[in-house]
């Protein structure tokens, strides 16, 4: 076997950490709604429609937490040497978190401890999203960030199979056979968390201060401001409010898939089945769909990829509306498989060169702001759609409107970076003595526009 070199073994300790946490993804997006809704509201009398809004509420709850803890920590992981335990601290607490969620319980308690646990688990993954810039090289971060994506979607679906045996096809009680799947998807996450703890190094920092706290929240608040250094900052704002609108189709299709299908189709004692198997079909969609947006990115320009996938993303969450047979749900899985991995790894990849590296945590922490804002206003309006008309179908409505919307800011903000990206593309080429590899950053603009930028 060929040895990996040691800029790949990099890369690659940092791809498998998202093989690890997706496990996790997969879990909480396919199994934990059936489970609660069929099992721990049902059990307590609850209707499949008012539970599937309390799941919807309690997803919205963790997006506003998030959305609040992670600018905070993630400018704190700037400062040398802080990234590498924040980011351990939080993975941590949310694999046992996740051991947890199998332990019968009150459907309430339930609830707040899958808000703890995705609020860590959501926190790791700022980080995880901010080391990018120490694991790959800039004409790389496409692929490896498409390639993060694609292996999670493939490496996820072996525990989740696990998961579903146990839990549908074994004559294990569900007080049993829960418990035991969450321990395996806890085991593996915490397994492929090991190579990048191992590997990592933060080669991007902000130097450590004597009052690294106050200073925390001073670069906080200054970062758009007019003193602040960063460069391209309307750029960048721009790009964070396009991500805002259209990453919420993405999210809230994610969070809350079987939660729709519970509510639209009525159970014939194969629908949840129908409905577990259908994302699982999505995730091996996925694994190919993702490697591929990440290779084009080689030889067509990321924000037409990106584009592509936002503008498909509206059509499914139109198509959604008038979905009301199991096989619709079949189509919409093949459609999702297709177009989620690429619009998150390139969106991830797009942001990484437009932002300063050295203040990756404090920028992704803020674009998680932005990212779990579009989730919680998503997941938010649906449930509140679904529970006040009774309508599942109609919760879909408001996904795509804010994923148009998202198509036409994202256009404005593709025009104001690409001087920008020209002119890191300009400096690479002078600093290395070769043509940038990023079609993304080919120099068609003049010097006059990059002098401007």
């Amino acid at each position: 076997m060929k040895r990996l070199m040691p800029a790949r073994k990099l890369e690659w300790s940092w791809i498998l950490y998202d093989v690890g946490n997706s496990a996790f993804t997969l879990l909480i997006s396919a199994i934990m709604p059936i489970y609660f809704n069929s099992y721990l509201a049902a059990n307590a009398g609850i209707g499949e429609t008012t539970a599937g809004s309390y799941w919807g509420f309690a997803t919205a709850i963790v997006t506003i937490c998030v959305a609040v803890l992670s600018p905070i920590f993630g400018t704190l992981s700037d400062f040398k040497g802080y990234k590498r335990p924040i980011f351990l601290f939080f993975a941590v607490m949310g694999v046992i978190g996740c051991a947890a969620l199998g332990i019968p319980m009150p459907w309430l308690v339930f609830l707040i401890v899958f808000v703890i646990t995705k609020i860590f688990y959501s926190g790791s993954l700022v980080f995880y999203d901010a080391m990018l810039v120490d694991m790959a090289s800039p004409a790389r971060t496409d692929i490896v960030s498409s390639k993060g994506y694609a292996w999670g979607y493939i490496g996820s679906c072996i525990p989740f199979i696990i998961s579903i045996l146990i839990v549908n096809f074994s004559p294990l009680e569900t007080a049993v056979s829960m418990p035991i799947a969450t321990v395996i998807n806890a085991v593996w996450w915490i397994g492929f968390t090991i190579p990048l703890m191992k590997n990592y190094k933060q080669t991007h920092f902000v130097p450590r201060t004597p009052h690294a706290i106050r200073d925390n929240f001073r670069r906080l608040f200054s970062v758009f401001s007019k003193k602040s250094a960063i460069p391209n900052k309307k750029g960048i704002i721009l790009f964070l409010i396009a991500f805002f609108l259209y990453i919420d189709g993405v999210y809230t299709v994610i969070d809350m898939a079987t939660t729709f299908g519970t509510a639209i189709f009525p159970d014939d004692g194969n629908r949840d089945t129908q409905l577990v198997l259908a994302l699982l079909l999505t995730q091996f969609i996925a694994f190919p769909a993702a490697i591929v947006m990440g290779k084009l990115a080689d030889k067509v320009r990321i924000e037409l990829l990106i584009l592509i996938s936002i503008v498909a993303y509206t059509g499914i969450a139109l198509f959604a509306v008038f979905m009301y047979e199991i096989w619709q749900f079949w189509m919409l899985a093949v459609a999702v498989g297709l177009f989620q991995g690429g619009v998150q790894a390139l969106s991830r990849s797009y942001f990484a060169k437009i932002i300063p590296p050295d203040q990756s945590g404090c920028l992704f922490g803020i674009l998680d702001i932005f990212g779990k804002g579009a989730s919680f206003l998503g997941t938010l309006l649906s449930s509140i759609i679904m529970n006040t008309t009774g309508s599942a179908n109609l919760a879909a409505i408001p996904i795509a409107c804010l994923l148009a919307a998202g198509v036409a800011v994202f256009l404005i903000a593709a025009r104001i970076n690409r001087p920008y990206l020209a002119k890191k593309a300009k400096e690479e080429q002078e600093t290395n003595g070769k043509p940038a590899s990023d079609p993304a950053d080919t120099p068609d603009i003049s010097d006059a526009e990059i002098q401007q930028s």
